[in-house]
């Protein structure tokens, strides 16, 4: 189990590296700053974003579910604000944007791994 997240906060630390590549306003000071921030990340994401899902759930079922993307968005943020320097977004457009690129990323990345362990 340890070694699974320790996959997914790497393979999250990939996509945002790779998310800072294609924007300018996205910006990230090296490998070691996107692994503590997938860190952060995957904490936010276990203790503040049901609490979010949880509070906008009528408004996430009226959207089909589009409005995960803007809690992802908070939580990319509030990951940014817990970093400081190391890490800025410039916009909540831009992490918008980010997150779903994010998504994307890490969606590919853990099939091609899953495939490969199944090997």
């Amino acid at each position: 189990m340890l070694a699974r997240w320790i996959i997914s906060v790497v393979l999250n630390a990939v996509a945002l590296i790779a998310v800072a590549q294609l924007f300018n306003s996205f910006h990230l000071d090296g490998f070691g700053t996107a692994i503590l921030a997938s860190i952060i990340l995957s904490i936010l994401n276990v203790i503040v974003k049901p609490i979010l899902i949880i509070l906008t759930l009528p408004i996430t079922v009226i959207s089909l579910g589009l409005f995960l993307f803007v809690i992802n968005a908070i939580t990319l943020m509030l990951t940014q604000a817990i970093m400081g320097g190391s890490f800025n977004i410039d916009g909540f457009g831009t992490a918008i944007i980010a997150s779903i690129i994010i998504s994307i990323i890490n969606l590919l990345l853990n099939s091609l791994v899953k495939d490969s362990v199944k090997v």
